[in-house]
């Protein structure tokens, strides 16, 4: 071997041996906790399987933690025992809890900032913004799987019961729910899931009235609660009417009753619009998507309906290359083919101004015409008070306040109006103690 063979061949080797010593390459990991299920849940694993092949740096974990209720609360627990997730999935009714949790989060629009991203609150659609961004505009959460309330129909139980055409107002429903029921097949005419997403929040917003003031607590917290109007309360007599011999049959608080829709059990069904990839795949009948039904005496209705889903929240006391991931994470998600693609497979809406232009002038809504209702719902008229959105602290627990009430007027027990006033008596009860932990 000649001396400069000799000489190659020692640097290679000692190139090799400083390899050898050197650590590997550092993955940052980023864990994600969400409420995703079904199809749904596919797509979270497939966004974080894409981002963790487009780069080597950082690597997202999603990991299911239940319902929306139960990630909540299990990312409030972690956060106090210190180790909550860089990623938090929350749905937009725990915007005001999260707010509160002092030192629990970091807001969007300043992480994106820090870490030099491109984010513009002026892309995404305008319901959804407002919702998760503060009175100055700077954006708290970032928008993810957005939706909004739509009643799907069987299109065939329709036919069979008599009916030409899906109901478009609550005098129709109602009197299409008992034709349902008469007909026998399916055995229960009408329900809804997330019932007082349906019955109070979406209801009002559409109708263009108040949940309460202060514009449905989005102006401050000491909001007064006020949907005990005889305009409510007529929907809830009637439902208690249908109830009795299971026209309306009611379905429970959350959206664990879907099924009775797509296994042809209710004909009409309230609920929102991401039920489509479930209704897709498993109703074995025609089918279709309409707006929420409205009373036509109300002045102005149909307003316009409110987001509900969830956004990503950014949980604080993470690391600066924690941050750092999230941040190009986010922007990852923001690519407007992957929004695209993200809503024409997921029924959620598309969260940027350019995602929904782009799937516009594909066609894709000729083909797909469910999938633009939700859209067409919130871009109905422009925004009031009372319908940008709602701001309540401990939602979460005042919901359940809220069902108790409803279920004890259509098992018998009070009529709507009692029930309603005590909903609304019990929920302002809760808010001055929300009020009282929020501001000390």
């Amino acid at each position: 071997m000649s001396v400069r063979q000799f000489s190659a061949a020692t640097s290679v080797l000692a190139m090799m041996a400083f390899a050898a010593a050197s650590p590997a390459h550092a993955v940052t990991e980023i864990q994600w906790w969400h409420a995703m299920t079904g199809p749904n849940n596919d797509v979270v694993n497939k966004l974080a399987s894409d981002f963790n092949a487009s780069q080597s740096d950082y690597k997202i974990v999603p990991s299911f933690k239940g319902s929306y209720a139960d990630t909540l609360n299990a990312g409030i627990a972690a956060f106090r025992a210190g180790n909550a997730p860089g990623i938090m999935q929350v749905f937009e009714v725990g915007t005001a809890t999260m707010m509160a949790a002092k030192g629990a989060i970091k807001p969007v629009s300043e992480l994106m900032k820090e870490e030099g991203e491109p984010f513009d609150p002026n892309s995404y659609l305008p319901a959804i913004t407002g919702y998760y961004s503060t009175s100055k505009g700077d954006m708290l959460s970032f928008p993810f799987n957005s939706s909004s309330m739509v009643m799907w129909v069987n299109l065939d139980a329709l036919k069979k019961a008599g009916i030409d055409a899906p109901p478009k107002t609550w005098p129709d429903v109602f009197e299409d729910a008992k034709k349902l029921h008469a007909a026998g097949n399916p055995t229960c005419g009408f329900s809804t899931g997330w019932v007082t997403w349906a019955l109070i929040e979406q209801f009002n917003a559409w109708h263009n009235l108040p949940i309460g003031t202060k514009a449905n607590g989005l102006d401050g917290f000491d909001t007064v609660l006020e949907f005990n109007s005889p305009l409510e309360t007529k929907l809830l007599e009637n439902l208690v009417e249908l109830q009795k011999d299971k026209s309306f049959d009611y379905s429970g608080r959350t959206n664990t009753g879907e099924g009775r829709f797509t296994s042809g059990e209710c004909a009409m069904f309230m609920t929102s619009s991401a039920f489509y990839p479930n209704v897709k795949a498993n109703a074995k009948f025609n089918y279709t998507a309409v707006a929420m039904p409205y009373f036509p005496e109300a002045k102005g209705a149909p307003q316009n309906s409110i987001i509900g889903g969830a956004s990503l929240w950014v949980m604080g006391g993470k690391s600066k290359e924690e941050y750092k991931g999230i941040a190009k994470f986010f922007t990852f998600l923001s690519d407007t083919d992957r929004q695209a693609n993200l809503h024409q497979v997921s029924g959620y809406l598309p969260i940027t101004k350019a995602a929904y232009e782009k799937t516009k002038l594909s066609g894709f809504y000729e083909k797909n015409p469910i999938l633009e209702v939700p859209l067409k719902e919130l871009t109905n008229k422009a925004p009031t008070e009372n319908s940008r959105g709602l701001r309540f602290g401990g939602m979460v627990q005042m919901r359940d306040v809220w069902s108790e009430e409803i279920e004890a007027a259509l098992a018998g027990k009070k009529s709507a109006k009692d029930a309603l006033d005590t909903a609304v008596s019990r929920g302002n009860q809760m808010l001055r103690q929300f009020e009282r932990t929020a501001t000390k």
